[in-house]
């Protein structure tokens, strides 16, 4: 993991965040009208709060979408973990020189969730792992 860098902006989210649920915030990014965190494992109840109480107070204050997922030092379950609840049927990690690729096998009818409206999510992950575990791309492949 190469060093992490954090504007004014996603330090302030992060502040408020972390006030608000008490979670431990590892990272954030955010992406025109969206915001991921990336929480310390075993935080993500803290994080969603009952109910989703504590993502729905976010949203409001932020006035944007919010993302929630849960950090793993095990780059497979960390990459799981940016797409849950989506099923993950397979995960295959290709190593060459210069690139780092993860194809994801998910269920056509999950290609959605997976890739997000607009593509926000499936950039908004690629971000962080990237920023998290150096892998330069996430394919998707949709089966049956």
């Amino acid at each position: 993991m190469g060093r992490i860098r954090i504007n004014s902006e996603e330090l302030k989210y992060m502040t408020l965040f972390e006030g608000m649920t008490g979670a431990t915030i590892k990272d954030c990014i955010q992406e025109d009208e969206s915001v991921a965190y990336v929480v310390k494992k075993g935080d993500m109840g803290l994080a969603i709060g009952k109910a989703g109480s504590n993502i729905e107070r976010i949203k409001r204050a932020l006035g944007k979408d919010v993302w929630v997922t849960e950090f793993s030092d095990d780059q497979n379950e960390f990459v799981k973990n940016l797409f849950s609840p989506t099923r993950i049927r397979q995960i295959r990690v290709s190593n060459s020189e210069n690139d780092k690729i993860i194809t994801l096998e998910v269920s056509k009818k999950d290609t959605k969730k997976v890739i997000g409206h607009n593509g926000t999510r499936i950039r908004m992950a690629k971000k962080l792992a990237e920023r998290h575990f150096s892998i330069d791309d996430i394919k998707i492949k949709s089966v049956y």
